[in-house]
């Protein structure tokens, strides 16, 4: 009896000192981490010794009991870009009546959203491995959505060219080319890595992520006299509280739309086509001045896939100033390579020609077997603009000689005039206004492409 009496209060002393679980769920819903957290760790016993039995009748155990999920591994990599991308999201949210709205303008656009995927499939995958290398928040790859809808070849009022909209002065001034043959501001790697450079920049110098996006809206300078402003007054100087342009001031609000509904597209009704989460194309370097349509017939692309990859070339030829790099799908590289090597005939059939003084545009356009509007296309000239002599045209080469492909700048900006206001003028500006104000009601923010650095003027 005393014997009995010990074991018995060995045992409840035993339970005493277990730790107490409260499973007021079933076990289901109880990741494998939090209940690996609470419960005492079980050493084996393969001898069988220290094991105790509990009757039935005090305590039932399932036979099967259900399996536990499966808990998230964010070392394994994600089989999705837009998984990876919502992983690394970082921004702090942003809720306010602006986003809302632009939710709504783009749940109910679900072609413009599948457009704007389907393009981006091409980049984005680029975009994000640059923007995870340095550590930036992944909305960042978002950015190019609501720029330019992933519009290689877009081009704004403002003059911003390419996915990442920059205008001509700030591209320069990080790093992209500009000339006769070639754009930087639409070369995919080029043009990312210029954004990058000038985002970092713009958090460095604003401190905050808001200021940042502001500034690659609107300008740094303007957003510094904003701050100055309000900190004369007295006034709060982040991002809600300055004053600044409607683009400007849609501009977060945009983006934080676009990842929330990244995020949950099915909230909003939105069917999100899935993109790889794999390299889509892969940069291959030429040596030698080639067509745009034979580098396409040698990689065994369409024409189209091409260009949507190198929308950075100008003209139909691709003038190579020591090395060029051309990118490919990346299934494409080692066909292209081949076929390069085993081309004998010339990889060029155009040419410069300068426009004689006296010398019409037609003549030259009938002489080379060109319609006047395909000269003007190919040479960089708007349906409109007038071509003085001394332009430099492009032309078909003849015969077998090397084609001559001098480095040539690229075409001066041309700005349109303020035209000057009269009494009928002033009306009609002010019957211009209300209209835009009635589309700005209907499609709030505007959603058009904007420029890196510039307010686009719509």
């Amino acid at each position: 009896m005393h014997l009995s009496r010990s074991l018995l209060l060995a045992a409840v002393l035993v339970c005493i000192s277990m730790p107490v679980v409260a499973f007021d769920q079933p076990d289901e819903v109880f990741p494998a981490a939090t209940l690996a957290s609470v419960l005492p760790p079980v050493a084996p016993d393969p001898a069988g010794a220290n094991t105790f039995e509990i009757s039935s009748a005090q305590a039932p155990v399932a036979a099967d009991p259900p399996p536990l999920p499966a808990t998230m591994d964010l070392t394994a990599a994600p089989v999705g870009l837009w998984q990876r991308i919502r992983n690394g999201f970082g921004l702090p949210d942003l809720s306010s009546p602006l986003v809302r709205e632009q939710e709504e303008w783009y749940a109910n656009r679900q072609e413009y959203i599948s457009r704007t995927v389907a393009r981006s499939s091409r980049y984005l995958y680029h975009i994000v491995e640059a923007v995870e290398k340095r550590g930036m928040p992944s909305e960042i790859a978002l950015l190019p959505i609501i720029e330019s809808a992933y519009n290689p070849v877009a081009y704004s009022h403002a003059h911003a060219s390419g996915i990442w909209q920059f205008i001509p002065s700030t591209g320069k001034r990080y790093g992209l080319q500009q000339n006769f043959w070639y754009d930087g501001r639409r070369d995919v790697m080029a043009a990312t890595q210029a954004a990058l450079d000038y985002l970092e920049t713009l958090y460095e110098m604003f401190g905050s992520w808001d200021l940042a996006l502001a500034a690659y809206n609107w300008g740094e300078n303007a957003v510094s006299r904003a701050i100055a402003k309000n900190l004369a007054k007295g006034l709060p100087t982040d991002y809600q509280s300055l004053t600044m342009p409607k683009e400007t001031r849609y501009y977060v609000p945009k983006l934080q739309a676009v990842k929330n509904i990244i995020a949950d597209p099915a909230r909003y009704g939105i069917a999100l086509e899935e993109v790889a989460n794999q390299p889509y194309f892969v940069a291959v370097t030429t040596t030698r001045h080639i067509d745009v349509k034979l580098a396409a017939r040698l990689a065994e692309v369409p024409l189209e896939e091409f260009i949507s990859l190198n929308p950075a070339y100008s003209r139909p030829v691709i003038r190579v100033d020591g090395e060029q790099t051309l990118l490919l799908p990346a299934d494409k590289a080692d066909t292209f390579r081949a076929n390069l090597e085993n081309h004998n005939q010339p990889l060029v059939s155009w040419q410069t020609y300068k426009l004689k003084s006296g010398e019409g545009v037609e003549h030259v356009a009938r002489r080379h077997g060109l319609s006047v509007a395909q000269l003007k296309q190919v040479s960089g000239f708007s349906g409109r603009r007038r071509v003085p002599p001394g332009s430099t045209l492009l032309v078909p080469a003849g015969g077998s000689a090397a084609p001559h492909l001098p480095n040539l700048p690229a075409s001066p900006v041309v700005l349109a005039k303020t035209p000057k206001k009269s009494a009928k003028n002033a009306q009609t500006v002010q019957a211009r206004k209300t209209a835009k104000k009635s589309r700005n009601r209907q499609a709030p923010g505007n959603h058009g492409q904007t420029g890196a650095g510039k307010v686009a003027l719509h």
